[in-house]
Protein backbone atom coordinates (compact mmCIF):
# COMPACT_ATOMS: atom_id res chain seq x y z
CA UNK A 1 0.00 0.00 0.00
CA UNK A 2 2.98 2.49 0.74
CA UNK A 3 4.92 1.48 -2.51
CA UNK A 4 1.34 2.42 -4.57
CA UNK A 5 0.90 5.50 -2.63
CA UNK A 6 4.77 6.31 -2.63
CA UNK A 7 4.56 5.94 -6.68
CA UNK A 8 1.14 8.03 -6.72
CA UNK A 9 2.65 10.73 -4.95
CA UNK A 10 6.00 10.67 -7.24
CA UNK A 11 3.41 10.49 -10.33
CA UNK A 12 1.51 13.35 -9.13
CA UNK A 13 4.58 15.49 -8.10
CA UNK A 14 6.46 14.66 -11.92
CA UNK A 15 2.77 15.89 -13.33
CA UNK A 16 2.62 18.84 -10.76
CA UNK A 17 6.04 20.09 -11.96
CA UNK A 18 5.68 19.04 -15.58
CA UNK A 19 2.01 21.80 -15.25
CA UNK A 20 4.46 24.19 -13.64
CA UNK A 21 7.13 24.34 -15.99
CA UNK A 22 5.03 23.85 -19.55
CA UNK A 23 3.87 27.32 -18.79
CA UNK A 24 7.37 28.75 -18.25
CA UNK A 25 9.03 26.97 -21.18
CA UNK A 26 5.95 28.10 -23.41
CA UNK A 27 6.51 31.93 -22.47
CA UNK A 28 10.35 31.35 -23.00
CA UNK A 29 10.06 30.09 -26.14
CA UNK A 30 7.36 32.76 -27.76
CA UNK A 31 9.49 35.13 -26.08
CA UNK A 32 12.31 33.62 -28.17
CA UNK A 33 10.29 33.71 -30.91
CA UNK A 34 8.89 36.97 -30.76
CA UNK A 35 11.31 38.86 -30.89
CA UNK A 36 11.86 40.79 -34.10
CA UNK A 37 13.86 43.96 -34.06
CA UNK A 38 12.08 47.15 -35.16
CA UNK A 39 14.42 47.57 -38.30
CA UNK A 40 13.56 43.99 -39.93
CA UNK A 41 12.93 43.76 -43.06
CA UNK A 42 13.73 47.21 -44.03
CA UNK A 43 16.23 49.33 -45.98
CA UNK A 44 18.23 49.26 -42.61
CA UNK A 45 18.95 45.85 -42.91
CA UNK A 46 21.51 46.80 -45.25
CA UNK A 47 23.18 50.04 -44.08
CA UNK A 48 25.88 47.69 -41.70
CA UNK A 49 27.30 45.91 -44.41
CA UNK A 50 27.23 49.68 -46.68
CA UNK A 51 29.07 51.31 -43.64
CA UNK A 52 31.94 48.75 -43.25
CA UNK A 53 32.52 48.89 -47.14
CA UNK A 54 32.57 52.70 -47.22
CA UNK A 55 34.47 52.96 -44.32
CA UNK A 56 37.35 50.11 -46.14
CA UNK A 57 37.34 51.98 -49.16
CA UNK A 58 37.88 55.61 -47.22
CA UNK A 59 40.09 54.53 -44.32
CA UNK A 60 41.97 51.12 -46.00
CA UNK A 61 41.64 49.66 -42.99
CA UNK A 62 39.44 46.80 -43.35
CA UNK A 63 39.53 45.03 -39.82
CA UNK A 64 38.21 48.22 -37.90
CA UNK A 65 36.01 49.04 -40.58
CA UNK A 66 34.49 45.08 -40.52
CA UNK A 67 33.62 45.53 -36.90
CA UNK A 68 32.43 49.00 -37.18
CA UNK A 69 29.73 47.41 -39.66
CA UNK A 70 29.37 44.45 -37.36
CA UNK A 71 28.71 47.13 -34.38
CA UNK A 72 26.09 48.76 -36.42
CA UNK A 73 24.34 45.84 -37.57
CA UNK A 74 24.02 44.19 -33.58
CA UNK A 75 22.53 48.22 -32.26
CA UNK A 76 20.12 47.81 -34.65
CA UNK A 77 18.74 44.16 -33.91
CA UNK A 78 19.32 44.93 -30.38
CA UNK A 79 17.29 48.39 -30.40
CA UNK A 80 20.41 50.24 -29.62
CA UNK A 81 20.20 48.27 -26.05
CA UNK A 82 24.10 47.77 -24.53
CA UNK A 83 23.32 43.70 -23.14
CA UNK A 84 21.74 42.55 -26.03
CA UNK A 85 23.88 44.27 -28.80
CA UNK A 86 26.91 42.73 -27.08
CA UNK A 87 25.53 39.18 -27.15
CA UNK A 88 24.60 39.16 -30.32
CA UNK A 89 27.36 40.16 -31.35
CA UNK A 90 29.61 37.96 -29.93
CA UNK A 91 27.01 34.73 -29.31
CA UNK A 92 25.01 34.98 -32.25
CA UNK A 93 27.42 36.55 -34.43
CA UNK A 94 31.43 36.11 -33.98
CA UNK A 95 30.96 32.39 -32.31
CA UNK A 96 27.84 31.66 -34.35
CA UNK A 97 30.58 31.87 -37.14
CA UNK A 98 32.88 30.12 -36.19
CA UNK A 99 31.27 27.63 -34.65
CA UNK A 100 29.51 26.63 -38.24
CA UNK A 101 30.82 23.68 -39.49
CA UNK A 102 30.97 24.79 -43.10
CA UNK A 103 33.05 27.73 -41.97
CA UNK A 104 35.01 25.91 -39.77
CA UNK A 105 36.07 23.46 -43.02
CA UNK A 106 37.37 26.33 -45.20
CA UNK A 107 39.17 27.34 -42.29
CA UNK A 108 40.53 23.90 -42.14
CA UNK A 109 41.24 24.18 -45.92
CA UNK A 110 43.33 27.87 -45.60
CA UNK A 111 45.56 26.61 -43.21
CA UNK A 112 46.12 23.24 -44.68
CA UNK A 113 47.20 25.35 -48.33
CA UNK A 114 49.05 27.86 -46.22
CA UNK A 115 51.28 24.69 -45.00
CA UNK A 116 51.80 23.40 -48.03
CA UNK A 117 52.76 26.69 -49.87
CA UNK A 118 55.19 26.77 -47.23
CA UNK A 119 56.29 23.07 -47.70
CA UNK A 120 56.77 24.01 -51.58
CA UNK A 121 58.84 27.05 -50.87
CA UNK A 122 61.05 25.51 -48.13
CA UNK A 123 61.47 22.74 -50.67
CA UNK A 124 62.37 25.24 -53.07
CA UNK A 125 59.91 23.77 -55.80
CA UNK A 126 58.23 27.44 -55.94
CA UNK A 127 61.94 28.96 -56.42
CA UNK A 128 62.55 26.03 -59.29
CA UNK A 129 58.76 26.61 -60.86
CA UNK A 130 60.04 29.89 -61.28
CA UNK A 131 63.25 29.96 -62.85
CA UNK A 132 61.65 27.27 -65.16
CA UNK A 133 59.08 29.37 -66.27
CA UNK A 134 61.18 32.65 -66.78
CA UNK A 135 63.12 30.89 -69.36
CA UNK A 136 59.64 30.08 -70.92
CA UNK A 137 57.51 32.77 -70.36
CA UNK A 138 59.54 35.50 -71.02
CA UNK A 139 56.41 38.51 -70.83
CA UNK A 140 54.16 40.25 -68.93
CA UNK A 141 51.36 39.04 -71.50
CA UNK A 142 52.55 35.68 -71.53
CA UNK A 143 52.56 35.69 -67.46
CA UNK A 144 49.46 37.04 -67.03
CA UNK A 145 47.16 34.91 -69.58
CA UNK A 146 49.28 32.16 -67.91
CA UNK A 147 47.79 33.14 -64.79
CA UNK A 148 43.70 33.43 -66.77
CA UNK A 149 44.51 29.71 -68.68
CA UNK A 150 45.15 28.25 -65.17
CA UNK A 151 42.34 30.17 -63.41
CA UNK A 152 39.65 28.62 -65.96
CA UNK A 153 41.13 25.29 -65.84
CA UNK A 154 40.51 25.02 -62.32
CA UNK A 155 36.71 25.69 -62.30
CA UNK A 156 35.49 23.34 -59.53
CA UNK A 157 36.19 25.55 -56.62
CA UNK A 158 36.43 29.42 -56.46
CA UNK A 159 37.86 29.49 -52.99
CA UNK A 160 40.35 26.02 -54.16
CA UNK A 161 41.13 28.23 -57.84
CA UNK A 162 41.84 31.37 -55.68
CA UNK A 163 44.85 29.93 -53.40
CA UNK A 164 46.24 27.09 -56.14
CA UNK A 165 45.98 29.84 -58.56
CA UNK A 166 47.80 32.12 -56.63
CA UNK A 167 50.84 29.37 -55.15
CA UNK A 168 51.98 28.11 -58.78
CA UNK A 169 51.74 31.62 -60.36
CA UNK A 170 52.68 34.06 -58.08
CA UNK A 171 56.57 33.55 -58.63
CA UNK A 172 56.05 33.87 -62.40
CA UNK A 173 54.52 36.92 -61.90
CA UNK A 174 57.24 38.41 -59.61
CA UNK A 175 59.47 37.70 -62.04
CA UNK A 176 57.80 39.25 -64.83
CA UNK A 177 56.91 42.43 -62.63
CA UNK A 178 53.68 42.28 -61.80
CA UNK A 179 51.85 43.48 -59.52
CA UNK A 180 50.44 41.84 -56.54
CA UNK A 181 46.91 43.94 -57.23
CA UNK A 182 46.50 42.93 -60.94
CA UNK A 183 47.89 39.04 -59.98
CA UNK A 184 45.19 39.18 -57.40
CA UNK A 185 42.51 40.83 -60.03
CA UNK A 186 43.54 37.77 -62.14
CA UNK A 187 42.83 35.47 -59.61
CA UNK A 188 39.92 36.81 -58.39
CA UNK A 189 38.29 37.20 -62.20
CA UNK A 190 38.70 33.51 -62.95
CA UNK A 191 37.29 32.48 -59.67
CA UNK A 192 33.58 33.39 -59.51
CA UNK A 193 33.32 34.22 -63.38
CA UNK A 194 34.42 30.52 -64.08
CA UNK A 195 32.37 28.46 -61.82
CA UNK A 196 29.00 29.93 -61.87
CA UNK A 197 29.57 29.18 -66.08
CA UNK A 198 31.13 25.59 -65.21
CA UNK A 199 28.81 22.76 -65.24
CA UNK A 200 30.67 20.59 -62.90
CA UNK A 201 31.37 22.71 -59.93
CA UNK A 202 29.89 23.30 -56.98
CA UNK A 203 28.43 26.50 -58.03
CA UNK A 204 26.56 24.77 -60.65
CA UNK A 205 24.69 22.39 -57.30
CA UNK A 206 24.68 25.31 -55.24
CA UNK A 207 22.22 27.02 -58.34
CA UNK A 208 20.41 24.25 -59.37
CA UNK A 209 19.21 23.18 -56.18
CA UNK A 210 17.13 26.50 -55.90
CA UNK A 211 14.94 25.43 -58.68
CA UNK A 212 11.88 23.78 -57.90
CA UNK A 213 9.57 21.16 -60.07
CA UNK A 214 12.59 20.88 -62.65
CA UNK A 215 15.67 19.83 -63.62
CA UNK A 216 17.96 22.21 -61.77
CA UNK A 217 21.32 21.35 -63.51
CA UNK A 218 19.13 21.77 -67.16
CA UNK A 219 18.27 24.88 -66.61
CA UNK A 220 22.00 26.23 -65.71
CA UNK A 221 23.51 24.54 -68.92
CA UNK A 222 20.64 26.89 -70.93
CA UNK A 223 21.39 29.69 -68.70
CA UNK A 224 25.43 29.76 -69.17
CA UNK A 225 24.78 31.41 -72.89
CA UNK A 226 23.14 34.24 -71.08
CA UNK A 227 25.65 34.78 -67.92
CA UNK A 228 27.02 37.66 -69.46
CA UNK A 229 29.11 39.15 -66.73
CA UNK A 230 31.53 35.84 -66.45
CA UNK A 231 31.95 35.53 -70.14
CA UNK A 232 32.42 39.58 -70.74
CA UNK A 233 34.99 39.58 -67.86
CA UNK A 234 36.99 36.71 -69.16
CA UNK A 235 36.49 38.39 -73.38
CA UNK A 236 37.74 41.72 -70.65
CA UNK A 237 41.03 40.12 -69.19
CA UNK A 238 42.36 38.67 -72.36
CA UNK A 239 41.42 42.04 -74.20
CA UNK A 240 43.47 44.00 -71.52
CA UNK A 241 46.17 41.87 -71.58
CA UNK A 242 46.98 41.83 -75.27
CA UNK A 243 46.08 45.47 -75.52
CA UNK A 244 48.16 45.98 -72.90
CA UNK A 245 45.72 48.45 -71.47
CA UNK A 246 45.40 49.66 -67.77
CA UNK A 247 43.44 52.27 -66.05
CA UNK A 248 42.26 53.54 -62.88
CA UNK A 249 44.15 52.86 -59.36
CA UNK A 250 45.51 49.34 -61.31
CA UNK A 251 47.85 51.57 -63.57
CA UNK A 252 49.68 53.27 -60.89
CA UNK A 253 50.13 49.47 -59.57
CA UNK A 254 51.86 48.53 -62.28
CA UNK A 255 53.64 51.07 -63.50
CA UNK A 256 55.19 51.12 -59.89
CA UNK A 257 55.53 47.08 -60.63
CA UNK A 258 57.63 47.90 -63.74
CA UNK A 259 60.07 49.64 -61.61
CA UNK A 260 60.58 46.87 -59.20
CA UNK A 261 57.60 47.70 -56.29
CA UNK A 262 55.09 44.99 -56.91
CA UNK A 263 53.01 46.21 -54.02
CA UNK A 264 52.96 50.14 -54.36
CA UNK A 265 51.76 50.57 -50.61
CA UNK A 266 54.11 50.06 -47.34
CA UNK A 267 51.79 47.07 -46.16
CA UNK A 268 53.18 43.64 -46.33
CA UNK A 269 50.97 41.83 -44.69
CA UNK A 270 52.53 38.07 -45.74
CA UNK A 271 56.05 39.36 -45.34
CA UNK A 272 56.98 38.08 -42.79
CA UNK A 273 55.83 34.53 -43.70
CA UNK A 274 57.60 35.07 -47.01
CA UNK A 275 60.83 36.23 -45.04
CA UNK A 276 60.35 32.57 -42.98
CA UNK A 277 60.48 30.55 -46.34
CA UNK A 278 63.89 30.17 -47.05
CA UNK A 279 65.03 28.45 -50.33
CA UNK A 280 66.10 24.57 -50.38
CA UNK A 281 68.90 24.18 -53.28
CA UNK A 282 67.34 20.27 -53.67
CA UNK A 283 64.14 21.56 -54.97
CA UNK A 284 63.23 20.91 -58.59
CA UNK A 285 59.94 22.03 -60.23
CA UNK A 286 58.44 18.17 -59.95
CA UNK A 287 58.41 19.73 -56.06
CA UNK A 288 56.21 22.24 -56.82
CA UNK A 289 53.94 20.31 -60.01
CA UNK A 290 53.34 17.06 -58.22
CA UNK A 291 52.13 18.48 -54.82
CA UNK A 292 49.53 20.82 -56.97
CA UNK A 293 48.34 17.77 -59.01
CA UNK A 294 47.91 15.56 -56.25
CA UNK A 295 46.07 18.59 -53.79
CA UNK A 296 43.78 19.07 -57.56
CA UNK A 297 43.24 15.32 -57.42
CA UNK A 298 42.60 14.15 -53.71
CA UNK A 299 40.40 17.75 -53.60
CA UNK A 300 37.75 16.52 -56.68
CA UNK A 301 38.28 12.98 -55.11
CA UNK A 302 36.83 14.85 -51.54
CA UNK A 303 34.08 16.31 -53.09
CA UNK A 304 32.53 13.97 -55.07
CA UNK A 305 33.07 11.52 -51.68
CA UNK A 306 30.70 14.23 -50.19
CA UNK A 307 28.25 13.94 -53.16
CA UNK A 308 28.01 9.84 -52.45
CA UNK A 309 29.77 8.90 -55.58
CA UNK A 310 31.34 6.07 -54.25
CA UNK A 311 27.87 4.85 -52.99
CA UNK A 312 26.31 5.07 -56.57
CA UNK A 313 25.77 8.45 -57.95
CA UNK A 314 27.17 9.68 -61.28
CA UNK A 315 29.89 12.03 -61.31
CA UNK A 316 28.05 14.88 -62.30
CA UNK A 317 25.24 13.84 -59.93
CA UNK A 318 28.33 13.61 -56.73
CA UNK A 319 29.56 17.56 -57.60
CA UNK A 320 26.20 19.11 -57.39
CA UNK A 321 25.23 17.44 -54.42
CA UNK A 322 29.03 17.79 -52.88
CA UNK A 323 29.71 19.58 -49.49
CA UNK A 324 32.68 21.93 -51.09
CA UNK A 325 33.61 22.75 -47.49
CA UNK A 326 34.23 19.08 -46.24
CA UNK A 327 35.41 18.10 -49.39
CA UNK A 328 38.02 20.57 -50.08
CA UNK A 329 39.08 19.78 -46.19
CA UNK A 330 39.52 16.23 -46.79
CA UNK A 331 41.74 16.90 -49.67
CA UNK A 332 43.78 18.96 -48.83
CA UNK A 333 44.49 17.22 -45.54
CA UNK A 334 45.62 14.28 -47.90
CA UNK A 335 47.19 16.22 -49.81
CA UNK A 336 49.23 17.41 -47.14
CA UNK A 337 49.94 14.34 -45.88
CA UNK A 338 51.28 12.77 -49.71
CA UNK A 339 53.40 15.96 -49.84
CA UNK A 340 54.99 15.55 -46.94
CA UNK A 341 55.92 11.99 -47.95
CA UNK A 342 57.15 12.59 -51.39
CA UNK A 343 59.84 15.27 -49.55
CA UNK A 344 60.88 12.43 -47.26
CA UNK A 345 61.68 10.32 -49.34
CA UNK A 346 63.32 12.98 -51.67
CA UNK A 347 65.16 13.89 -48.94
CA UNK A 348 64.38 17.48 -49.68
CA UNK A 349 63.18 18.19 -45.96
CA UNK A 350 63.36 16.54 -43.02
CA UNK A 351 60.57 15.79 -41.21
CA UNK A 352 61.20 18.26 -38.17
CA UNK A 353 61.18 21.11 -41.04
CA UNK A 354 57.67 19.23 -42.83
CA UNK A 355 56.14 20.16 -39.13
CA UNK A 356 57.49 23.21 -39.07
CA UNK A 357 55.19 24.35 -41.86
CA UNK A 358 51.89 23.95 -40.00
CA UNK A 359 52.32 26.97 -37.71
CA UNK A 360 53.84 29.12 -40.63
CA UNK A 361 51.26 28.22 -42.94
CA UNK A 362 48.92 29.10 -39.96
CA UNK A 363 50.46 32.47 -39.89
CA UNK A 364 50.56 33.05 -43.61
CA UNK A 365 46.77 32.95 -42.98
CA UNK A 366 46.21 34.71 -39.81
CA UNK A 367 45.48 37.83 -42.30
CA UNK A 368 42.91 36.09 -44.54
CA UNK A 369 41.03 34.25 -41.54
CA UNK A 370 40.30 37.83 -39.73
CA UNK A 371 38.81 39.13 -42.39
CA UNK A 372 36.78 35.80 -43.29
CA UNK A 373 35.97 35.60 -39.30
CA UNK A 374 34.22 39.64 -39.59
CA UNK A 375 32.71 39.11 -42.99
CA UNK A 376 31.00 36.10 -41.67
CA UNK A 377 29.85 37.97 -38.68
CA UNK A 378 28.71 41.08 -40.63
CA UNK A 379 26.63 38.07 -43.00
CA UNK A 380 24.90 37.17 -39.87
CA UNK A 381 24.32 40.91 -39.00
CA UNK A 382 22.71 41.28 -42.20
CA UNK A 383 20.28 38.10 -42.30
CA UNK A 384 18.88 39.22 -38.86
CA UNK A 385 17.90 41.97 -39.83
CA UNK A 386 16.08 40.53 -42.73
CA UNK A 387 17.92 42.41 -45.76
CA UNK A 388 16.41 38.65 -47.77
CA UNK A 389 13.23 39.65 -46.63
CA UNK A 390 13.29 43.35 -48.00
CA UNK A 391 15.00 42.58 -51.13
CA UNK A 392 12.09 40.50 -51.91
CA UNK A 393 8.98 42.62 -51.11
CA UNK A 394 11.18 44.97 -53.24
CA UNK A 395 11.48 42.66 -56.42
CA UNK A 396 7.67 41.65 -56.30
CA UNK A 397 6.62 45.00 -56.01
CA UNK A 398 7.99 46.20 -59.28
CA UNK A 399 8.56 43.05 -61.48
CA UNK A 400 5.43 43.16 -63.69
CA UNK A 401 5.85 47.17 -64.19
CA UNK A 402 9.14 46.53 -66.12
CA UNK A 403 8.57 43.16 -67.95
CA UNK A 404 11.40 43.61 -70.66
CA UNK A 405 13.75 45.41 -68.92
CA UNK A 406 13.32 43.44 -65.71
CA UNK A 407 16.56 41.02 -66.85
CA UNK A 408 19.11 44.07 -66.48
CA UNK A 409 17.25 45.71 -63.15
CA UNK A 410 17.11 41.78 -61.19
CA UNK A 411 21.47 42.10 -62.61
CA UNK A 412 21.26 45.45 -60.87
CA UNK A 413 19.58 44.45 -57.77
CA UNK A 414 21.60 41.20 -57.84
CA UNK A 415 24.89 43.27 -58.14
CA UNK A 416 23.64 45.43 -54.80
CA UNK A 417 22.59 42.73 -52.44
CA UNK A 418 25.88 40.86 -53.38
CA UNK A 419 27.79 43.94 -52.50
CA UNK A 420 25.85 44.64 -49.72
CA UNK A 421 26.05 41.25 -48.20
CA UNK A 422 29.22 39.51 -49.49
CA UNK A 423 27.60 36.86 -50.25
CA UNK A 424 26.63 35.52 -54.29
CA UNK A 425 24.96 32.00 -53.00
CA UNK A 426 23.19 33.99 -50.53
CA UNK A 427 21.52 36.45 -52.96
CA UNK A 428 21.12 32.94 -55.30
CA UNK A 429 19.10 32.42 -52.53
CA UNK A 430 17.36 34.99 -52.19
CA UNK A 431 16.46 36.07 -55.93
CA UNK A 432 16.28 33.22 -58.15
CA UNK A 433 13.02 31.60 -56.28
CA UNK A 434 11.40 35.19 -57.16
CA UNK A 435 12.54 35.36 -60.69
CA UNK A 436 11.44 31.83 -61.01
CA UNK A 437 8.06 32.55 -59.86
CA UNK A 438 7.60 35.67 -62.02
CA UNK A 439 8.35 34.01 -64.96
CA UNK A 440 7.11 30.63 -64.70
CA UNK A 441 4.95 30.84 -68.07
CA UNK A 442 7.47 32.64 -70.05
CA UNK A 443 10.64 29.70 -70.08
CA UNK A 444 12.53 32.08 -72.30
CA UNK A 445 12.37 35.24 -70.12
CA UNK A 446 12.87 32.87 -67.28
CA UNK A 447 15.91 31.41 -68.21
CA UNK A 448 17.14 35.16 -69.11
CA UNK A 449 16.05 36.43 -65.55
CA UNK A 450 17.76 33.45 -63.69
CA UNK A 451 21.10 33.71 -65.62
CA UNK A 452 20.58 37.87 -64.82
CA UNK A 453 20.73 36.84 -61.11
CA UNK A 454 23.78 34.56 -61.32
CA UNK A 455 25.57 37.37 -63.10
CA UNK A 456 24.38 39.82 -60.43
CA UNK A 457 25.65 37.89 -57.37
CA UNK A 458 28.82 37.26 -58.99
CA UNK A 459 29.52 40.77 -60.34
CA UNK A 460 28.72 42.18 -57.04
CA UNK A 461 30.41 39.50 -55.18
CA UNK A 462 33.32 40.26 -57.66
CA UNK A 463 33.58 43.73 -56.27
CA UNK A 464 32.85 43.64 -52.62
CA UNK A 465 35.63 44.02 -50.11
CA UNK A 466 33.74 41.31 -47.42
CA UNK A 467 33.28 38.47 -50.01
CA UNK A 468 34.67 35.14 -49.21
CA UNK A 469 36.31 34.98 -52.67
CA UNK A 470 37.40 38.41 -52.85
CA UNK A 471 39.44 38.03 -49.03
CA UNK A 472 40.33 34.05 -51.18
CA UNK A 473 41.83 36.36 -53.87
CA UNK A 474 43.67 38.18 -51.99
CA UNK A 475 45.36 35.77 -49.41
CA UNK A 476 46.23 33.56 -53.38
CA UNK A 477 47.95 36.59 -54.51
CA UNK A 478 49.58 37.95 -50.97
CA UNK A 479 48.22 41.39 -51.97
CA UNK A 480 46.86 43.93 -49.77
CA UNK A 481 43.35 43.29 -49.52
CA UNK A 482 42.28 46.83 -49.69
CA UNK A 483 44.61 47.20 -52.46
CA UNK A 484 42.94 44.33 -54.62
CA UNK A 485 39.45 45.90 -53.73
CA UNK A 486 40.42 49.66 -55.00
CA UNK A 487 42.27 48.22 -57.77
CA UNK A 488 39.61 46.06 -59.04
CA UNK A 489 36.53 47.44 -58.54
CA UNK A 490 36.46 50.26 -62.18
CA UNK A 491 37.79 46.54 -63.99
CA UNK A 492 34.72 44.93 -62.71
CA UNK A 493 32.48 48.01 -62.54
CA UNK A 494 33.16 48.51 -66.42
CA UNK A 495 32.25 44.81 -67.74
CA UNK A 496 29.13 45.40 -65.09
CA UNK A 497 28.43 48.50 -67.60
CA UNK A 498 28.46 46.39 -70.89
CA UNK A 499 26.67 43.55 -68.91
CA UNK A 500 23.73 45.61 -68.41
CA UNK A 501 23.15 47.34 -71.57
CA UNK A 502 23.42 43.55 -72.90
CA UNK A 503 20.52 42.12 -70.66
CA UNK A 504 18.60 45.18 -71.74
CA UNK A 505 19.20 43.81 -75.21
CA UNK A 506 18.37 40.27 -74.07
CA UNK A 507 15.10 41.32 -72.27
CA UNK A 508 13.74 42.18 -76.04
CA UNK A 509 15.54 40.19 -78.55
CA UNK A 510 15.44 37.07 -76.16
CA UNK A 511 18.28 34.92 -77.87
CA UNK A 512 21.58 34.69 -76.50
CA UNK A 513 22.79 34.21 -80.46
CA UNK A 514 21.86 38.04 -80.66
CA UNK A 515 22.25 39.61 -77.14
CA UNK A 516 26.02 37.66 -77.12
CA UNK A 517 27.78 38.75 -79.70
CA UNK A 518 26.85 42.42 -78.86
CA UNK A 519 27.94 42.51 -75.60
CA UNK A 520 31.08 40.82 -76.86
CA UNK A 521 31.73 43.75 -79.75
CA UNK A 522 30.44 46.61 -76.84
CA UNK A 523 33.28 45.22 -74.59
CA UNK A 524 35.93 44.80 -77.29
CA UNK A 525 34.61 48.55 -78.23
CA UNK A 526 34.89 50.06 -74.69
CA UNK A 527 38.97 48.67 -74.44
CA UNK A 528 39.33 50.30 -77.44
CA UNK A 529 38.30 54.06 -75.98
CA UNK A 530 39.46 53.21 -72.86
CA UNK A 531 43.10 53.02 -74.72
CA UNK A 532 42.48 55.96 -76.91
CA UNK A 533 41.63 58.53 -73.49
CA UNK A 534 44.03 56.75 -70.68
CA UNK A 535 47.64 57.08 -71.81
CA UNK A 536 49.47 53.92 -71.42
CA UNK A 537 52.86 53.02 -70.55
CA UNK A 538 55.36 51.46 -72.52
Amino acid sequence: MKTKLGKMFYAFGAVAAAVWCCPAVALAAEEAEEYVPAMYGTFWALVPPIVAIVLALITKEVYSSLFVGILVGGLFYAGFGFEKTVTHIFEDGIVGSLSDSYNVGILVFLVILGAMVCLMNKAGGSAAFGRWASSHIKSRAGAQLATIVLGVLIFIDDYFNCLTVGSVMRPVADKQNISRAKLAYLIDATAAPVCIIAPVSSWAAAVAGLVEGEDGFLMFIQAIPYNFYAILTIVMMVGMVLMKIEFGPMKVHEDNAKRGDLYTTPDRPYGAAEEDMTENGKGTVIDLVIPILTLIICCVIGMIYTGEFFEGASFVEAFSGSDASIGLMLGSAFGFVITVALYLVRRVLKFSDCMGCLPDGFKAMVPAILILTFAWTLKAMTNSLGADVYVEELVKANAESFVNFLPAIVFIIGCLLAFATGTSWGTFGILIPIVDAVFGDNPTMRIIAISACMAGAVCGDHCSPISDTTIMASAGAQSNHINHVNTQLPYAVTAAAVSFVTYIIAGFVQTAWVALPVGILLMVGTLFVIKKIVPQSE
